[in-house]
This record gives structure tokens, sequence and C-alpha cells, in this order.
């Protein structure tokens, strides 16, 4: 279990930094729609993450 928990953390460390770097890419005003779906999909998918990581540690 402890290897699932690690393997989690590390993508959503992988996640944070295309997160970072999709929100760089923002112009500041007249947003991009393919970049803000890109933003969104990967914000759902470190949420999913998440959720899986607080299931596990809590069943820990």
């Amino acid at each position: 279990m402890q290897d699932k928990i690690e393997d989690i953390k590390k993508k959503m460390d992988v996640l944070e930094t295309l997160i970072r770097e999709t929100r760089a890419r923002l112009p500041a005003h007249s947003t991009k729609p393919p970049i803000m779906m890109e933003l969104l999909d990967l914000e759902d998918e470190y949420d999913i993450l998440l959720g899986k990581l607080n299931e596990l540690t809590v069943e820990k």
C-alpha cells in the first residue's frame, strides 16, 4: 500500500508542475479555450488523485 501512496504522490507532483506551466501559458486577458480546457482536465485529474490518496491514508 505504501508503494501505491508513493506512486500517487509522484503523479501529483508531475500534475502540479503541469498545472503551473499551463497557468503560465494563459494570457492575461483573452483566455484561450484549448488552454483553459487543458488546465481544467489537469486539475480534475489532480483532484481525483487527491481523493484516492485521502482514502488510502485514512485506511492506514
